[in-house]
């Protein structure tokens, strides 16, 4: 009988001390949206974080509005989040602007550090802009359409870097 009751209380423990994903990712405007793709990101053997794709259609074509959801499957400091997205827009050939640069300082200013389980969303609203939300709530807005536009086109674009997963999110098989 003390064992089952310490395996019990055992058990309760290591449950509680499990992070709830769900909820840090709970976020109206996204799930408002009706989903187009999924996918992991994965880079060599490391599982960097789950991918989620809306928009107001539930098709990425033709949509008006678009949202991405990233939830984190492991620790990652902000600065290294903006450097990739300052990474990525080069290597997108997308030129960096001096709007870039802020845009860029914004989000330095913005993002939190992710750990595992966290989620960072962005959901484009009726203007266009990047509505950006994270585990503790609202993070901030970049008011311009064409932030928005580069910024997706990380994960959209045709050129983006990982074909697979694009074509998963964008619902192409």
């Amino acid at each position: 009988m003390k064992i089952k009751a310490f395996l019990l209380v055992v058990t309760f423990a290591v449950l509680s001390i499990q992070p709830v994903y769900a909820s840090q990712c709970s976020v109206a405007a996204f799930d408002e949206l009706k989903m187009v793709g999924e996918t992991r990101l994965k880079v060599w053997f490391w599982d960097v974080y789950d991918a989620e794709l809306r928009t107001d259609t539930g098709a990425y074509q033709d949509s008006e509005q678009r949202a991405l959801q990233l939830s984190y499957l492991r620790n990652i400091d902000a600065d290294d989040l903006v450097d990739t997205t300052a990474e990525e827009w080069q290597r997108l050939k997308i030129e960096n602007t001096e709007a870039h640069q802020q845009w860029l300082d914004e989000l330095r200013n913005m993002w939190p550090d992710v750990r595992e389980g966290d989620c960072i969303t962005v959901v484009e609203n009726d203007a266009g802009h990047a509505e950006f939300y994270g585990p503790e709530g609202r993070l901030g807005t970049i008011e311009s359409a064409q932030f928005t536009d580069d910024f997706l086109a990380i994960w959209l674009s045709e050129n983006s870097r990982f074909k697979d997963e694009r074509n998963a999110l964008i619902g192409v098989q």
